[in-house]
């Protein structure tokens, strides 16, 4: 990996404060104009709009290369997954709070240890998988059963996670072969194509306010992953996974700010196991030891 500078990691480090707020305040967003349109309706007007101004942006730049790709099933797979994710997430946000649900997605990298042994033929050690199942102690201390989260709609957050933890898996497959910028790209057109062509039977006419809260939506998608870009070509993303945590704050705050919600004592120590988890999985990577 390429060394960077002290003054190269701050500035990969605010980058990532910058992207991931983008993205706490973007899952906000999405929840609160799902409670007046179809998850449908506004996941596809995020795409619209942020496949839109990536377009016009990468096409002056790169011209019409940016569309090829070296494993179309493959991103297409990940387009569809991108899909998925989004369509659970939003739907579980529309019942659950942003912290407690954002923090059941934060599984993702617990998921995707478990499953690169299969899928990728990476050895998992016991630590791993103590990290593992440590992760989803704190997810049922969140949701604990019998208690008012223990729905069924709760189920919709984790199996976002699930897609989610495939869609990273594809990544890192594409990564091999495909550029960044068109990954990224095909996906937010996949996106867009397959939600375009059920939308119209959720259409509904948004208001001047909510028009605007919706473009708002997809150039804030936007930003944050050109923050997100920006931050690795700071950083490596061993030194800024760890930053990567503090979406769990900014949920929180925005989701006090914005619904009201704060999370019980539960809430708060399923949290800590789930970042507990995901940090002791990051160390080990960094510092390997023997199965």
């Amino acid at each position: 990996m390429p060394q960077h500078s002290k003054t190269q990691i701050l500035q990969g480090v605010l980058y990532i404060f910058g992207a991931i707020f983008l993205f706490a305040g973007s899952d906000a967003l999405s929840k609160y104009l799902a409670g007046f349109y179809a998850v449908v309706m506004v996941i596809w007007i995020r795409y619209v709009v942020h496949s839109g101004l990536m377009l016009a942006v990468m096409l002056p730049h790169s011209g019409f290369t940016v569309f090829k790709t070296r494993q179309p099933g493959l991103q297409l797979l990940r387009g569809l997954c991108m899909v998925g994710t989004n369509m659970l997430f939003i739907s579980a946000l529309r019942y659950i709070p942003l912290a407690e649900g954002t923090a059941i997605v934060y599984l993702t990298p617990l998921i995707v240890t478990a499953l690169s042994g299969s899928l990728l033929g990476e050895r998992i050690t016991r630590l791993q998988w103590f990290a593992v199942s440590l992760g989803f102690i704190g997810v049922l201390v969140i949701l604990r059963p019998g208690g008012a989260l223990f729905t069924p709609v709760s189920l919709l957050a984790v199996g976002a996670a699930c897609t989610f933890s495939l869609y990273q898996l594809i990544t890192r497959k594409l990564n091999t072969t495909d550029s960044s910028a068109t990954t990224n790209l095909l996906s937010g057109l996949i996106g867009s194509t397959v939600l375009g062509c059920i939308a119209p039977f959720f259409w509904q006419s948004p208001s001047a306010y909510h028009s605007m809260l919706l473009l708002a939506l997809g150039a804030s998608a936007l930003a944050s992953h050109l923050l997100l870009t920006e931050a690795y070509h700071h950083a490596n993303p061993s030194t800024l996974a760890p930053f990567t945590y503090a979406q769990l704050i900014f949920a929180g705050l925005i989701g006090y700010i914005t619904f009201g919600n704060i999370p019980d004592i539960f809430g708060f120590i399923g949290i800590g196991i789930i970042c507990a988890s995901g940090m002791l999985v990051l160390w080990h990577q960094a510092n390997p030891i023997r199965p």
